[in-house]
């Protein structure tokens, strides 16, 4: 037994993404107390309820991970559906049981981060597990919570708490990768064709970049403008949905991966957080405005579309500020010139501030 822990211990801790990590632990409970059914549980607010959906998940005997795309599609569950696990979160317990009529038992083991849970395992189990096999349970979550705790804080911004540069150069090459594969899959007659494939919807990437940022750090000084970016990330956080994903890129400037929208959505989402933006009352500051510029994500490199979108960035600076353009339309409309790219050179402008 202690070879068998120590064993999934080092391969738990030799993984740098949150979905090796779930499928470790679930292969780890699977070995050492005999489940046969668990989850890991993604859990996140949308529209002021709170919902959750499986990211990996063990079921006879095989475990399987939620890809990019599925998890587009997936919709989540309401976790006021289980009790339990509802008064478990409000009261930030680390543990809660449901025993069912026929005899077996849901445990829910929320993951604290501080005072934020994103992550939830759920175990099923024919019978109460003993005390043994609890003891165990609990030495494999602390492990596993530790090393997810580890990894978030890897991800992050230290300042405004988003995901970082790092973090968003390996999702957004994933993105990509799988948007190329769905387009391939949907041109091609003698591939299976995904369930997705004739969807309007396709997936954005949006430049943020704050206006007259270096004013505000001249005028008021860089605490003042440390606090217009936290408040900026704020709103970043309360403005996109869950399976959107929004990062700090640097500097005044961020970055959102908007998922599964048309393109009429795609723009009421970045135009409501621009409106959000500038409405909003910055201590001393006062009036603060962005400017956006978003494209499409489509089968060519990440960095075309990153020069798409920097481009429709510098338009929108160009043009008087606190804007949304959109690459494609500035194109049609004979705004920007379509432009062959050097696919080794990053197409970041420096535009005015």
């Amino acid at each position: 037994m202690l070879a068998n822990l120590l064993k999934h211990m080092v391969e738990m801790t030799g993984h740098r993404d949150h979905a090796m990590l779930d499928a470790s632990i679930l292969a780890a409970l699977q070995e050492l107390v005999g489940a046969t059914r668990m989850r890991t549980l993604e859990i996140y607010h949308l529209d002021d309820e709170l919902y959750m959906r499986r990211r990996a998940w063990l079921e006879n005997g095989r475990i399987e991970l939620l890809d990019e795309q599925e998890m587009l599609e997936t919709e989540g569950e309401l976790v006021t559906a289980y009790p339990e696990l509802v008064a478990c979160i409000a009261e930030h317990r680390m543990q809660a049981t449901r025993l069912e009529p026929d005899g077996s038992s849901t445990m829910w083991l929320p993951i604290w981060l501080n005072d934020r849970i994103s992550t939830c395992l759920e175990l099923h189990s024919a019978t109460p597990y003993s005390s043994q096999a609890t003891h165990i349970i609990e030495g494999v979550l602390s492990v596993y919570r530790n090393y997810q705790n580890l990894l978030d804080y890897s991800e992050r911004d230290s300042l405004t708490g988003l995901l970082n540069r790092k973090t968003f150069d390996e999702c957004f090459s994933r993105l990509v990768a799988n948007v190329g594969e769905q387009e391939v899959r949907s041109e091609s007659p003698e591939l299976p064709e995904r369930r997705h494939a004739a969807r309007p919807h396709a997936h954005w990437l949006g430049v943020i970049d704050i206006d007259h940022f270096k004013r505000i750090n001249d005028r008021f000084g860089h605490l003042y403008g440390d606090e217009v970016l936290i408040l900026v990330a704020n709103l970043l956080r309360t403005s996109f949905r869950a399976q959107d994903r929004v990062f700090r890129f640097g500097g005044e400037e961020f970055v959102v991966l908007l998922r599964s929208a048309t393109e009429d959505d795609a723009r009421r989402i970045f135009e409501r957080f621009r409106r959000q933006v500038e409405e909003h009352a910055f201590p001393q500051i006062g009036r603060v405005t962005v400017s956006i510029g978003f494209a499409r994500i489509s089968d060519q490199t990440p960095v075309v579309i990153l020069g798409h979108a920097d481009r429709a960035l510098y338009h929108a600076k160009a043009s008087g500020r606190n804007g949304v353009f959109q690459y494609d339309m500035l194109v049609e409309s004979g705004l920007l010139a379509s432009e062959a790219s050097n696919e080794a050179v990053e197409f970041f402008f420096d535009p005015p501030a």
